[in-house]
């Protein structure tokens, strides 16, 4: 079974993944209403984008150590390189690195997250993505998943993410590739993919994809921002350059969401592998699912209530 509270907020009118304000047009809401997501042109800026790659060359240089950030790295190459740009894949978690955070109190991106969650906002989830050239492994396909899978809270339509592009996405970098109106849909199983190659740990896809639902590239160019539905199924290829391709995003949800129980769901294994990592790098015998997600959560605009 998948966990049953997948349903949408009240909502007034017809708009059913957006909240009445004056940010977005009526032609805004209803494509995100039909696809799940929607693209801003031009909205970080590049003195930023610039701030947030300084900060993660020195997190890979470890000049500073951000209390509670993970460090991914590749599966495949991290015996040889160390720590270093050319194998950290993610810096995840880095609620506590005030630069990195940054990003999450934007007003450029707060303005738009808040037509999605309303005033009281929580950053949830946040990640820098260092897409790295790939081998012929394909170690960092990411497959086709949908975000709500990691994520212990509800309603799904009081979710959403901002991804931003820190230098051009492409099909040859790997760009977000998405199925538009996927976020209508259930949350679907997921697993490692059964691929040859070492597969990175969370890189969790869909168990049972169906080739026959059309996917759109996203191509963006430094600075675009797109804000997507955590049940929108979406992944990214393989990076065929000899350049990174990174992006920063985060979750945002609104405080008045509140915590599931995942036991007999399908997102019960991930809770499991998820409480091994966290025991394993902090040395503790047990940690409950929801106190990882106090820890990574943080207010960033209004009254936090629930989350």
């Amino acid at each position: 079974p998948t966990s049953a509270q997948v349903t949408v907020a009240p909502h007034s009118g017809r708009f059913c993944y957006t909240l009445d304000n004056d940010v977005l047009s009526r032609e805004q809401r209803q494509f995100y209403e039909d696809n799940g997501y929607l693209l801003i042109r031009n909205l970080v800026s590049d003195q930023d984008i610039e701030r947030f790659r300084k900060e993660f060359t020195r997190i890979c240089k470890r000049e500073v150590k951000p209390p509670g950030v993970m460090i991914m790295k590749d599966e495949s190459q991290k015996s040889q390189f160390g720590q270093s740009e050319s194998v950290v894949n993610k810096v995840q978690d880095f609620q506590e690195d005030e630069e990195l955070f940054r990003y999450c109190t934007l007003p450029e991106i707060l303005k738009y997250v808040e037509c999605f969650t309303g005033p009281n906002i929580m950053a949830m989830h946040t990640m820098l993505i260092n897409k790295l050239p790939d081998s012929e492994q394909q170690t960092f396909l990411h497959p086709m998943h949908q975000d709500l899978h990691y994520f212990p809270f509800r309603p799904a339509s009081r979710i959403v993410c901002a991804w931003t592009a820190m230098e051009r996405a492409h099909q040859d970098n790997g760009c977000l590739v998405v199925q538009p109106g996927t976020h209508r849909t259930a949350l679907k199983p997921h697993g490692y993919p059964q691929w040859e190659g070492k597969a990175n740990k969370l890189f969790h896809g869909l168990l049972d994809e169906d080739e026959k639902i059309p996917k759109v590239h996203l191509v963006m160019e430094k600075g675009d921002t797109v804000f997507f539905h955590p049940l929108l199924i979406h992944g990214s290829g393989i990076n065929r350059t000899s350049g990174f391709r990174k992006s920063i995003s985060c979750h945002f949800a609104s405080s008045e969401c509140h915590y599931i129980d995942v036991k007999n769901t399908t997102q019960e294994h991930l809770e499991k592998e998820l409480q091994e990592m966290v025991c394993k790098k902090y040395n503790a015998t047990s940690v409950e699912l929801k106190d990882i997600w106090n820890f990574r959560a943080r207010l960033v605009q209004g009254e936090r209530i629930n989350l």
